[in-house]
């Protein structure tokens, strides 16, 4: 069996089909596989914050500027961000597309990492639905996504698992 890779361009052909105008994020270990070609795409702007708390603010901001963001985090990060996501994601009927880096996430075994074990939890805590993106045969779940969060006003996220090329 050929082993299944995630890799940047499918993603980013993605978020050019939907439109996407920035990509607010924090580098971490998971989505930083993606940095260099994102920068080098000319359509879409990268806004770099400091801390995953900030990013909801932003991309809020950019989206009610007209713009059309999405927020790039990692787990750990999306569970610093509970507040923003709750004030100005799910109480304003931001439909916000949020791609998290599922950080320890394995389909392989034992998932070890609390970061993975209670990513899954806390979205349905949070009344969020969400799409495991492993490959680049998911990548268009990321549309399903973006669908799903302009039918429901309401952000919706893509986990994005480790396996990449």
């Amino acid at each position: 069996m050929a082993e299944l890779h995630l890799t940047p361009q499918p993603i980013i052909d993605q978020l050019k089909k939907n439109d996407v105008t920035h990509v607010v994020w924090l580098p971490d270990s998971e989505t930083n596989f993606m940095y260099e070609r994102m920068a080098a795409e000319q359509s879409i702007d990268l806004v770099s914050v400091c801390r995953e708390g900030e990013s909801m603010a932003v991309a809020a901001g950019l989206w009610i500027g007209g713009k059309k963001p999405v927020v790039l985090i990692q787990n750990t990060g999306m569970f610093e961000s509970g507040d923003s996501i709750r004030g100005l994601g799910l109480d304003i009927g931001f439909p916000m597309v949020m791609m998290v880096g599922y950080r320890g996430w394995t389909r392989h075994g034992v998932t070890a990492d609390s970061a993975a074990r209670f990513t899954e939890p806390i979205l349905d805590a949070w009344g969020i639905n969400y799409y495991l993106v492993e490959t680049d045969s998911d990548v268009d779940r990321i549309s399903t996504a973006f669908e799903e969060a302009e039918r429901i006003q309401s952000p919706v996220a893509c986990l994005m698992g480790a396996e990449y090329g």
